[in-house]
């Protein structure tokens, strides 16, 4: 999940464990931008942006005439005109390039991390970055840089996923090594055979083919036998043992889920499958919810969220261990950002959904 000047890796969501509402936006018919932020709507540009991405807890955009503005708490930064190349925004950072300079936006503040930089990597509380003229990679996190490995020229970290607060990799001696929470963890002597990241999570096969998951500074012997799949999410690993046991890590303990191979899909704090029978379910926080007696062919998830259409032309809502039919209109577009649910009806209704209630 490798992220250079030409290419980005999205990464799933929150280290600060923020609480605030999270926000989404939309241009609507008079093409002007407006934000629904605690509740309320709000027009915050008079232009529709040339582009735009939502965060948690800020929405950065390059207005009509390119010049990079952050909206975050209540208000639109001016940042720069013209200069930024790149953005990209997660729960609670805005990482953004002027030419190959990269900084970050965090909690109202810009920051500068280095002048040159040919390689990074950004979770929701974390950056990864390649200081060229330091040479070495470092690393940002909770309003501090530490140095996490040394450069070695025409080498570049090829086996590193970032997520959340955490950063796994292999280092150029091929030692398996976790950043976690501004430490550098000495986690395995020799590379691994695979390994993916969420939040406070690496899940991950040794040389020997054990499966072991490191989780809030522990490190758990899952099974000897390495798995038929597995994914990761925040505070959890879903995963198919070798007999063919479909299981959930979370909360510390392993929730066996019964015998089988199921399609299933891991995002933040859901695992959403298909059960033997066909039923599509849900996992969230130890609890098992059935939604539907198929399975969708189209499913988004993002944090405590899962949203789809169904066969009625009804699109549901699956939101922190709650089930809710949203609209059965025809709907024109819609998007799900964190917990929330923008949608529009025809040319000029749009609507918001968050929690049950409807804005």
């Amino acid at each position: 999940m490798r992220l250079s000047l030409l290419g980005f890796i999205t990464i799933f969501a929150c280290t600060y464990c923020a609480v605030a509402q999270p926000l989404t936006a939309y241009t609507d018919i008079q093409n002007q931008l407006m934000v629904w932020d605690k509740g309320m709507i709000r027009k915050v540009d008079y232009m529709p942006p040339t582009s735009i991405k939502i965060g948690r807890t800020a929405i950065p955009y390059l207005d009509n005439s390119r010049s990079f503005k952050i909206f975050y708490n209540g208000t639109v930064q001016s940042v720069n005109i013209g200069f930024t190349n790149a953005y990209f925004v997660t729960d609670n950072l805005v990482a953004f390039l002027n030419q190959k300079s990269l900084n970050v936006f965090d909690r109202g503040v810009v920051k500068n991390l280095c002048g040159v930089c040919d390689q990074y990597f950004i979770g929701d509380s974390v950056v990864l970055y390649l200081d060229s003229y330091k040479g070495e990679y470092r690393a940002y996190y909770n309003g501090k840089t530490s140095p996490v490995e040394s450069f070695i020229p025409d080498s570049t970290l090829s086996r590193c996923k970032v997520s959340d607060n955490i950063i796994a990799f292999d280092n150029f001696a091929n030692l398996f090594r976790i950043f976690y929470r501004g430490d550098l963890l000495a986690q395995e002597d020799y590379p691994v055979n695979n390994f993916d990241a969420g939040r406070n999570t690496v899940a991950y096969v040794n040389i020997d083919h054990q499966f072991k998951i490191f989780h809030n500074g522990k490190t758990y012997l899952i099974d000897d036998y390495a798995p038929t799949s597995y994914k990761v999410g925040d505070d959890l690993v879903a995963f198919v043992s070798g007999d063919g046991y479909f299981k959930v890590f979370y909360g510390d303990s392993l929730h066996t889920i019964g015998f089988m191979n199921p399609s299933y899909q891991v995002g933040d704090n859901i695992v959403a499958y298909k059960d033997p029978g066909g039923m599509f379910k849900v996992f969230y926080k130890g609890n098992i919810t059935e939604m539907e007696n198929y399975y969708p062919t189209s499913i988004t998830i993002q944090y405590n969220s899962l949203a789809y259409v169904n066969t009625s032309n009804t699109l549901r809502l699956f939101t922190e261990g709650e089930a809710y039919d949203v609209t059965n209109a025809e709907l024109t577009n819609w998007s799900l950002n964190y917990d929330v649910i923008t949608y529009q009806i025809g040319q000029g209704i749009f609507k918001i959904f968050y929690k049950g209630n409807e804005y």
